[in-house]
């Protein structure tokens, strides 16, 4: 017994020894645990803190660089490496990717990591390169000397605009891959103001890199080039702008620039198709687009005006050019704000402030010919380009005015070169018809003159959109209004002259305008009709390369308006935000969100 209690006694101590050192290491493990959770949670503060400090710091940055202030740029730079050093130190050690995987707090260790991460990419290889870069290249060297621009320094920057673009691009990928569906507001709210940043950003710095890796080329440096300057005249609309009022061919070599020749669109007329275009292409806009240059612009489809004014100008005039190159009146405009007031060869004073009324106006009240119209046109082409070629221009100016025109579709280009216009795809400057994304459902809505006039001086358009889901599988429908008013004097028959409002030889009355409306939806979705208040009307239903198109003519009175509603089925349920991609047109009034209704749908 003895022995059998002595034993009994062994085995209690035993246990007790063991459940004390099982104590003695639970303890040692919630010490640690506590001791990494709190290690993690200050270097989460401090990660928060550095992070909260750098992303307004690159938008600074961008700021300072795209208003031309580059001597701050440098110093802001400088502090948003700072930031975004230390961010990354503090999420950068293995305990922090431990503690990703614990319930509710690992989204939010992961989504500031990445953050942290994405913000000190972005500092060492697009914000600092950008600065230097930005600091070697003297704005004031763009502009021509002697009409003729200074290549060298856009060859060597671009190695160094294509890397900050590719990481910019991979930074907006990057951002938008970060999973913040669980995660406090706080770190939500930073990844999102984090991607307004690199996306703006990523998106200037994508257009600075397309024309620094272009204009040399298109500039003569590697071998001489030359190209077709088109001017659009608004006041009679075509889908990309305006009728071609007039052309002058422009050669480029080693950075010098000149005019060869000018001429009009008059005379241009051709038995045949210049080109073997599309059937459904033909179908809509008829051969006139590919027979007589006045009419090249009525597709909305800049790349096949470009090819057709190219071969209309071949045998016209023997010359290939490499591109066409097109601008409207309102675009002069904004380019004579760089360049200031331009005397003509007419006499008259062209300024920023009154260049659209006299070019798109006033020349058909001063001058009863075509030709001294056109005389007025190439007058005004012509001394434009030159004060830009001489390098009478504002360089920030310039820039910013090249800007604003090609936001708005007033500038637009063609190559026939393959490598160029690659770098020009998915920007406003192709003028091609429109490609949804993940943030955008975007409409095409195009307009074309049939009063064989200029009278869209006169013409007021606005542009709402609206949508509704009715259907069980969530697919939505689009409505689309389009308003046309007619806002020529009730005399305009008598009051206007007749290079205003034609002689009456389409069959419209002098003083109305008649305009073609031609409404695309996004590719794969329906053509559900064209109503006008709340009333069914006749339509043209065709498609077009995947687009159903709705097109038909609306003629207005003096004082007369009218709004047309297209309807559209959507393809899918998940969709970015309704967008109208529009002609550049004179009178663009705001548009607003619509109301759609099931019942109007037939739901």
């Amino acid at each position: 017994m003895g022995k059998y209690r002595s034993a009994e006694k062994g085995r209690k101590f035993k246990r007790k020894s063991i459940n004390r050192s099982w104590v003695g290491v639970s303890a040692s493990v919630i010490v640690i645990i506590g001791g990494a959770t709190v290690w993690v949670g200050v270097q989460a503060l401090m990660a928060k803190s550095e992070l909260e400090q750098a992303v307004p710091l690159a938008f600074a940055v961008q700021q300072a660089v795209t208003s031309g202030e580059v001597s701050s740029a440098p110093r802001v730079a400088k502090k948003l490496g700072e930031h975004s050093r230390s961010a990354a130190n503090h999420v950068g050690d293995p305990l922090w990717r431990a503690f990703e995987v614990v319930p509710f707090l690992g989204p939010n260790l992961a989504a500031v990591r990445q953050l942290a991460q994405v913000v000190d990419e972005i500092s060492r290889n697009a914000v600092m390169p950008l600065v230097s870069l930005t600091e070697n290249l003297d704005l004031a060297g763009f502009s021509p000397v002697g009409g003729a621009l200074d290549l060298d320094p856009l060859v060597q920057a671009q190695p160094g605009t294509a890397d900050i673009n590719a990481t910019l691009a991979q930074a907006s990928v990057d951002v938008a891959a970060i999973d913040t569906s669980h995660v406090l507001k706080q770190v939500r709210a930073a990844t999102e103001q984090l991607a307004a940043a690199v996306d703006s950003t990523a998106d200037s710095v994508s257009g600075v890199n397309r024309a620094v890796q272009l204009l040399p080329a298109m500039l003569g440096a590697d071998e001489k080039r030359s190209y077709l300057l088109l001017f659009q005249n608004n006041a009679e609309v075509r889908a990309t702008g305006g009728l071609p009022g007039a052309f002058a061919e422009v050669a480029t070599e080693n950075g010098q620039i000149q005019i060869t020749r000018q001429a009009s669109a008059a005379g241009m007329v051709f038995d045949q198709p210049v080109l073997d275009l599309q059937l459904e292409t033909r179908g809509i806009y008829t051969d006139l687009v590919s027979t007589f240059m006045g009419d090249v612009t009525l597709t909305p489809q800049f790349p096949i005006t470009g090819a057709l004014t190219r071969e209309m100008w071949k045998r016209t005039y023997g010359t290939e050019v490499d591109g066409v190159i097109s601008l409207d009146p309102v675009a002069l405009s904004y380019l004579l704000r760089a360049t200031g007031p331009i005397t003509l060869a007419t006499g008259e004073v062209l300024t920023s402030g009154n260049a659209v009324q006299l070019l798109l106006s006033d020349v058909y009240a001063n001058y009863d010919d075509p030709a001294d119209q056109d005389a007025v046109f190439s007058s005004a082409a012509a001394a434009v380009f030159a004060a830009l070629a001489g390098g009478n221009a504002d360089p920030a100016a310039l820039i910013s005015a090249l800007a604003q025109a090609g936001d708005e579709r007033r500038i637009l280009i063609w190559s026939a070169h393959e490598e160029d216009q690659k770098l020009l795809e998915g920007t406003t400057l192709t003028g091609d018809l429109p490609v949804s994304d993940g943030s955008a459902e975007k409409i095409g809505v195009y307009f074309n003159d049939a009063t064989g006039a200029k009278m869209n001086t006169h013409l007021d358009t606005r542009i709402d959109l609206g949508e509704v889901t009715c259907r069980n599988d969530e697919r939505p429908y689009y409505a689309v209004d389009v308003t046309l008013t007619n806002t020529a004097p009730l005399d305009a028959a008598t009051s206007l002259p007749e290079s205003v409002t034609g002689p009456g030889t389409y069959g419209v009355v002098q003083g109305n305008i008649k305009t073609l409306i031609l409404v695309y939806g996004p590719p794969d979705s329906q053509n559900l009709g064209v109503s006008r208040a709340g009333e069914a009307v006749p339509y043209h239903p065709a498609r077009h390369e995947g687009y159903p198109v709705s097109q038909l003519g609306v003629e207005l009175a003096p004082g007369e308006s009218s709004t047309t509603r297209f309807y559209f089925l959507g393809a899918d349920a998940e969709h970015g935000v309704l967008e109208a991609v529009h002609t550049p047109v004179l009178n663009l009034l705001e548009g607003q969100e619509i109301e759609v209704g099931c019942d109007e749908v037939g739901q």
